[in-house]
C-alpha cells in the first residue's frame, strides 16, 4: 500500500458519486442501511487480528485495549443499531393535543440529511471512524470517510477494507494532511462529524459555516477528577490509575488532572504508586506508546517546566515515545501542566477542598467529562450543580460514556452534539414534520384569512388555561416549586373527582341518559380488581 494521499481528481470524483447515490435515493432504502450495516460486521469480524496488528505498529497497543476499546465497542455499537433501526425510522405520531391531532393528522418522518463527512481522530483510528459510520448509514446517509494520517497502519487498513466490504457508490474513504482536509472541507457536506483537538475544530466550524453545514464536535478538554475527604480513596486511586495507564491517556475522557482532599492526598498518591505498579509489574513495554515525537515533545517539555514535584515516574524513552505513568504532587493552577490539554499518561495532583476545586473547574473551559470521588450525596450534588460538563461520573470514570441509551458529547470548548444509540442516529437526520389539514381545519382557518375583520379577534385569544395568576412573586413560585410530587398528584386526583362527580350529577339528572354512572362504576371496579380488591 502507498502512503500517498488520495489525489484531488480521485476525491472529487468520490464526491460526486456519493451526491449522486444520495440523490438516487438508494440510501433511504431500510434493506440497503441493514445490509451494509452487516457489512461491518463481517468488515470487524474477519479484520480484528489486523486491526490488532495495526494499532500494535502504530502505538504499541496491547491486544487487550484494542479488543475491548476497538473492535468490541464497534460491534457492540452496530447490533445495536440493527435491533433498533426499524424502531428509529418508523414515521412518528406527534405529542399533539386530540383535537389538534384529528384536525392536521400530523407526523414526523425522520429523513437522511444527505452526504455525511466524519474525519477521525489518532487516538481511537479504527473504532471512532467506524461508529460515526455506522450512526450515518442507519440514518441513510452516504459517508465519506477520513481516517487520521497520523496513525499510518490504522489508516492503511481501513483504506483496504473499506471499499471490499462497503458499497462504493455510498461510501468513500480519503486520506490526506491537514492541506487536503482543508480542501476538502471546502466542498458542500450535508453534515460533517468530527473528533478531535479543539484547534482544528475552530477550522472545522468555519469551513463548515460558509457552506450552513451542521456539524457534530467531538473534542476533550482538560478533564478533572475531585477526590474529597468522604472519598474511597482505595477506589479513587485505583480508577484514576487504570484511566490515566489505558492507552497512556490518550483519551479525550480520561483524568487530565486530580484535585485531592488535604486529608486524602498522601494516601491516593501512595495507592496510585501501587497501582501503577502493579499494572506494569509483568511487563512495563506492553505500555501504549505516545502517537508521534510531537506529541513526546510536547508532554516531556510540560513535565520538564513543572515547579511540581515528580513522586512516581520512570525513565522517557524518545526512541518509542515511551512515557510510563507519572505522577506530580503541589502542582499549581498556574503551572506548566495545567496550561493545556495533557493528553497523556502525566498525572497532576492539586491540593484543593471541594470548594476550591469547583472555583478552578470553572475558570477553565468546560471539560467532557468530570469525575467525583466522594460517599457524601450533597457534595456531590454540590459539584454537579456548581459546575458544567459533557457529562459526569461518580466514584468511577469513564462509564456515563458507555450508558446504553444515553447521549455522549462535550458543551463549549469540548465539543457541541452528541451520539450513541439513537442520538447518533438523530446527528445525521433532519425530522421533518408533516401535516394533513383536514377539510374542516381548511374551512375553519378560511376565518383567519383576508379580509380581515375585527369581529374574528375573539378567535385570537388565548384563554388562561393554567391559572397564572397576577402578582405572583418568586417567593409564590419557590412554595409551589417545593411541594411535592405527593401532594400535587393529589390535586390532580381531587380536581379528576370534582369533574366525575359533576358529569355524574348530570347523568342522573337526564335519568342516566348518558350513561355516565354505569361508566363510572364499571371503572372502579375495574380499578378495585387490578389493585387486589375484593
Amino acid at each position: 500500500m502507498t502512503s500517498a494521499y488520495t489525489p484531488e481528481a480521485e476525491v472529487e470524483e468520490g464526491y460526486n458519486t456519493l451526491r449522486a447515490t444520495f440523490q438516487s435515493g438508494k440510501t433511504k432504502e431500510i434493506a440497503w442501511r441493514k445490509w451494509q450495516l452487516k457489512q461491518v460486521w463481517w468488515l470487524v469480524e474477519d479484520n480484528a487480528e489486523r486491526i490488532v496488528e495495526a494499532l500494535k505498529t502504530d502505538m504499541n497497543k496491547h491486544v487487550f485495549e484494542t479488543t475491548f476499546s476497538e473492535v468490541m465497542t464497534i460491534k457492540n455499537d452496530l447490533v445495536e443499531h440493527l435491533k433498533s433501526i426499524d424502531k428509529w425510522t418508523a414515521e412518528q405520531s406527534t405529542d399533539t393535543p386530540l383535537p389538534m391531532k384529528m384536525l392536521l393528522r400530523p407526523t414526523i418522518r425522520p429523513e437522511p440529511l444527505g452526504v455525511a463527512l466524519i474525519i477521525g481522530p489518532w487516538n481511537f483510528p479504527i473504532s471512532l471512524v467506524l461508529q460515526p459510520m455506522i450512526a450515518a448509514i442507519t440514518a441513510g446517509c452516504a459517508v465519506m470517510l477520513k481516517p487520521s494520517e497520523m496513525t499510518h497502519a490504522s489508516q492503511a487498513l481501513l483504506v483496504d477494507l473499506i471499499p471490499k466490504y462497503m458499497d462504493p457508490s455510498a461510501v468513500r474513504i480519503v486520506t490526506g494532511g491537514p492541506a487536503e482536509t482543508a480542501s476538502l472541507m471546502a466542498r458542500k457536506f450535508d453534515h460533517i462529524f468530527f473528533t478531535g483537538s479543539v484547534n482544528v475544530a475552530r477550522h472545522v466550524a468555519v469551513a463548515a459555516a460558509k457552506n450552513l453545514t451542521p456539524t457534530v464536535l467531538e473534542l476533550g478538554g482538560q478533564c478533572p477528577a475531585i477526590v474529597t475527604k468522604s472519598a474511597d480513596v482505595e477506589l479513587a486511586a485505583r480508577q484514576i490509575a487504570w484511566v490515566k495507564y489505558l492507552n497512556s491517556g490518550q483519551i479525550c475522557l480520561s483524568v487530565n488532572h486530580v484535585f485531592a482532599h488535604p486529608d486524602v492526598e498522601k494516601k491516593l498518591i501512595e495507592r496510585m504508586t501501587f497501582y501503577f505498579n502493579q499494572f506494569r509489574q509483568e511487563n512495563p513495554k506492553e505500555q501504549t506508546h505516545i502517537v508521534n515525537t510531537k506529541n513526546f515533545d510536547r508532554l516531556k517539555g510540560l513535565l520538564d517546566k513543572t515547579d511540581g514535584k515528580l513522586v512516581y515516574g520512570d525513565e522517557l524513552d524518545a526512541s518509542t515515545c515511551s512515557i510510563p505513568p507519572s505522577i506530580v504532587s503541589n502542582v499549581k493552577m498556574q503551572d506548566s501542566l495545567l496550561s493545556e490539554e495533557l493528553f497523556g499518561s502525566i498525572c497532576p495532583v492539586v491540593k484543593s477542598s471541594t470548594a476550591e476545586a469547583i472555583d478552578s473547574i470553572n475558570s477553565l473551559a468546560h471539560p467532557l467529562a468530570l469525575y467525583v470521588f466522594s460517599n457524601d450525596k450533597k457534595e456531590v450534588d454540590q459539584v454537579i450543580a456548581s459546575t458544567i460538563s459533557g457529562g459526569v461520573t461518580v466514584n468511577g470514570v469513564l462509564m456515563h460514556a458507555t450508558v446504553p441509551g444515553a447521549p455522549f458529547g462535550g458543551v463549549g470548548d469540548s465539543g457541541h452534539g452528541s451520539y450513541h444509540g439513537d442520538y447518533g442516529f438523530r446527528s445525521f437526520s433532519h425530522y421533518r414534520v408533516i401535516a394533513r389539514p383536514s377539510s374542516l381545519f381548511n374551512r375553519v382557518s378560511a376565518l383567519m384569512q383576508p379580509p380581515y375583520r375585527s369581529d374574528r379577534l375573539k378567535y385570537l385569544a388565548v384563554r388562561n388555561s393554567i391559572g397564572i395568576k397576577r402578582g405572583w412573586s418568586l417567593e409564590d413560585e419557590r412554595k409551589e416549586s417545593s411541594k411535592g410530587l405527593l401532594w400535587k398528584s393529589t390535586s390532580r386526583v381531587f380536581k379528576l373527582l370534582v369533574v366525575v362527580i359533576t358529569l355524574g350529577l348530570v347523568d342522573s339528572r337526564f335519568e342516566g341518559r348518558f350513561g355516565l354512572a354505569n361508566a363510572l362504576k364499571g371503572w372502579l371496579g375495574y380499578l378495585k380488581n387490578f389493585f387486589g380488591g375484593n
